[in-house]
């Protein structure tokens, strides 16, 4: 069986679980998330945790168990703790401001780049080279946060760019055997 999928999903105090069909809804303390799952699995609220069934024990269904309860369980830390992404820009003159809702990006182009959230997610700018991404949909917060990095990637030869807090970059040297005067 498979060792994620039987794990059953607690249900913290304050948070909801309600099941109709293929429809998940999760109600908590930041919100509530609705997810439809593949009509193969069974979803059951059994004394104050969430359980996850498969039909049999081919390899499509025990992919699909420790999915599902996955996401399940990732509905359910979001709408109680909710999700964060950290991101830092490196570069001279790079840098963000937020406006309005959305984020403006001066990242070295020759125009600025605007971007708008999806519903749910919330940017903060606390200093002109960091961003955070935060919400409590796991699949949203991370996708706007790839969407963020996207617009200008960390450049392998000089280290500017977009990334994540703490990613660690290896650096290409440059030109190497060159010396001055030859052609």
């Amino acid at each position: 069986m498979s060792r994620i999928g039987r794990m059953p999903v607690t249900l913290p105090a304050g948070v909801d679980v309600t099941v109709s069909g293929r429809s998940v809804e999760v109600r908590g303390p930041k919100g509530s998330l609705a997810r439809q799952i593949h009509p193969d699995m069974r979803v059951a609220v059994e004394g104050g945790a969430v359980v996850v069934t498969r039909p049999t024990e081919q390899k499509f269904h025990r992919a699909l168990h420790g999915l599902t309860r996955a996401l399940i369980a990732n509905m359910v830390q979001g709408v109680v703790e909710g999700f964060k992404v950290d991101l830092e820009i490196h570069g001279v003159g790079y840098r963000a401001t937020k406006q309005g809702r959305g984020l403006v990006l001066q990242v070295g182009y020759s125009h600025t780049v605007e971007l708008t959230p999806p519903e749910g997610v919330e940017l903060v700018v606390p200093q002109p080279n960091r961003i955070s991404v935060i919400g409590n949909d796991k699949e949203s917060v991370g996708q706007f946060a790839a969407t963020l990095r996207a617009v200008r990637r960390p450049d392998s030869y000089k280290g500017k760019g977009i990334r994540y807090a703490g990613e660690r970059l290896r650096l290409k040297a440059g030109k190497a055997g060159r010396t001055a005067g030859k052609a």
